[in-house]
C-alpha cells in the first residue's frame, strides 16, 4: 500500500474487497493529536486534519475517503450513498464499488462486516452504549443477508484490563444475557473491568454469525501506536474502512 504504517487485517475477505485500520503515526497533526488524527471534532487544527485526510487517500490510492457520519453511540445505520456529514449514525453500509465505509474511534470498538459474496460491506461504531443498544445486530439486519453469509472482523479497542465500568454497565449486559457475565471480572470497589471484545462475540455469535475474526488488541495499552481517549484525555481518532473495487 503506502508508506503510512497501517494496520492491514488478518481476515480472509472476497478479493474484490479492502480493508485497512490507520495508526496514529505518518500524519502531520501536533500535541495530543499527534499525529495521524483524522477526526474535525476533537479541537485538532482543521488543516491538519484535511491534510491527514488527503495522506491517507493517497496512500489508500482512493478518490476520496468516505464521509464520517456524526458518531452518536446510538444504533441507526447509514447507506454510504449521498451520506453527509451531518446525518447521525453510528454504522454504515454500502453495496455499489467505490464506496467507502468507514468509522472513527479511540477506544471504542469499531467492527467490519462484508458479505461472503462480497457484494455489500459495512462498518460500526460499537462503544459500550451502542454495543449493549444493538448496533452490531441493526447493521446485520440492514445488510439484508443471512447471518451465514456475512463475516466481521473486530478492530482495536480498549483491552479487558484497561476497561474499567460501572455497575450499570455490566447490568445492561447481564441482565438482557446472564452469559455476558463471563465478560467482567471485579475491579475497583463496585465497578467491573470488562472484555468489549468478549461481548461483542457473544453478540454477533446470537446473532447467528459464523466467522469473526480480529480482536486481541488494546488502545490503553499501545500508546505508539492507537490514539486512547481514556489513556490520555483529548486525542484523535483512528479510522477503520472497508470498500469494494469491483
Amino acid at each position: 500500500m503506502s508508506a503510512l504504517p497501517l494496520i492491514v487485517p488478518d481476515w480472509p475477505l472476497p478479493p474484490n474487497l479492502r480493508a485497512v485500520q490507520t495508526t496514529r503515526a505518518g500524519g502531520v497533526s501536533t500535541g495530543p493529536w499527534q499525529s495521524l488524527n483524522l477526526a474535525l471534532h476533537t479541537g485538532d487544527d482543521p488543516a491538519a486534519v484535511h491534510r491527514n485526510r488527503s495522506l491517507l487517500a493517497a496512500a489508500l490510492d482512493l478518490p476520496r475517503l468516505p464521509v464520517w457520519p456524526t458518531q452518536v453511540h446510538g444504533v441507526a445505520v447509514a447507506e454510504a450513498t449521498g451520506m453527509t456529514g451531518a446525518v447521525e449514525a453510528d454504522a454504515v453500509i454500502a453495496r455499489a464499488p467505490g464506496q467507502v465505509c468507514g468509522v472513527q474511534t479511540a477506544d471504542c470498538l469499531p467492527v467490519l462486516f462484508a458479505t461472503l459474496d462480497g457484494r455489500e460491506i459495512a462498518a460500526a461504531h460499537a462503544g459500550w452504549r451502542g454495543l449493549a443498544g444493538g448496533v452490531l445486530e441493526a447493521t446485520l439486519d440492514a445488510l439484508g443477508y443471512p447471518p451465514t453469509e456475512v463475516t466481521a472482523w473486530l478492530g482495536p479497542a480498549i483491552g479487558p484490563e484497561a476497561f474499567e465500568v460501572g455497575p450499570e454497565v455490566r447490568a445492561g449486559f447481564v441482565g438482557p444475557d446472564a452469559e455476558a457475565a463471563d465478560a467482567f471480572r471485579p475491579g475497583t470497589g463496585d465497578r467491573w473491568f470488562a472484555d468489549i471484545y468478549r461481548l461483542a462475540r457473544l453478540r454477533l455469535e446470537r446473532a447467528g454469525l459464523r466467522e469473526i475474526h480480529g480482536g486481541g488488541r488494546c488502545t490503553h495499552a499501545e500508546p505508539a501506536t492507537f490514539f486512547s481517549y481514556r489513556r490520555d484525555g483529548p486525542c484523535g481518532r483512528m479510522a477503520t474502512l472497508i470498500w469494494r473495487v469491483a
